[in-house]
């Protein structure tokens, strides 16, 4: 029989190999694989949404919302994985690398704040191995916060209903209350999360606050008064979360960006 530190040498050996090949010499093959076996999940769920929704609302969102976090970190793997292997090929950014160097534009010219002189982190091995553990700890805030989020769309939804007669005032009304309220709070929970997910105590926790929060604060409200405003306005109730998290991909991104680079 072979034992549990046996098949982890394996997984780890396996992981190695796969990472090392790349599709059209830009892509991480493993990026690939475990962003396909993401999409294929959450393209099952948005079959039987509604169905999931009516037999089982909280725990649909929390499985849904996991998915989309897990989406948004291997988006944000992959990107750095891109942009490192072309850095530092030998002659730096080729000119026909046009994957590679739109990364860099948008790193280096990117009008969201952020800590450091760049968003995307350098990684000390080459190529940036995949790191499981990291997209569990992302999945697992986008499970655990769900319910939380859930509730409070609920909660704004009762506070502000909507009626043929006024219906933009109200929805204004929900985005400067979620932008006011929950956004600071949610942003300031998940950089401790993560933190001590990490391993990290109170220590590294204010250190991180210090460095990444008011920076994720202002992209925030960069970013997401317009879409909270479209999404209370426009998207029933059952879909508001999931719509947030779709647009959440490239916030996720950007967050787990920022907290990778915090601590690079």
């Amino acid at each position: 029989m072979i034992s549990i530190s046996r098949l982890a040498a394996l997984r780890v050996r396996f992981a190695r190999a796969v990472n090392t090949h790349y599709i059209c010499g830009t892509i991480p093959l493993l990026h690939l694989l475990v962003l396909l076996a993401e999409m294929a999940l959450i393209g099952s769920i948005a079959r039987r949404y509604d169905a999931y929704f009516e037999a089982r609302p909280i725990v649909t969102m929390m499985v849904t919302n996991s998915i989309l976090n897990g989406i948004a970190d291997t988006v944000a793997q992959s990107v750095t994985a891109i942009r490192e292997r072309a850095v530092r090929q030998p002659g730096g950014v080729h000119s026909d690398d046009h994957l590679a160097i739109q990364l860099h534009n948008l790193d280096t010219k990117s009008p969201l704040p952020r800590y450091g002189e760049e968003l995307i982190p350098p990684s000390r091995l080459l190529p940036p191995p995949f790191d499981f553990p990291r997209l569990a700890r992302f999945a697992a805030w986008g499970f655990i916060v769900a319910p939380f989020q859930f509730k409070w769309f609920q909660f704004l939804s009762r506070s502000f209903p909507l009626t043929k007669q006024a219906s933009t005032v109200p929805a204004l009304k929900r985005v400067v209350m979620d932008q006011l309220c929950f956004a600071p709070v949610g942003l300031a929970a998940f950089f401790t999360y993560m933190t001590r997910a990490e391993g990290g105590g109170g220590r590294e926790i204010r250190k991180k606050l210090d460095h990444v929060y008011i920076p994720a604060l202002k992209s925030n409200y960069i970013l997401w008064p317009a879409v909270q405003m479209l999404n209370f306005r426009v998207i029933p109730l059952q879909f508001q979360l999931p719509f947030a998290s779709t647009w959440g991909i490239a916030w996720g991104t950007y967050l787990s960006l920022t907290n990778s680079a915090s601590v690079a």
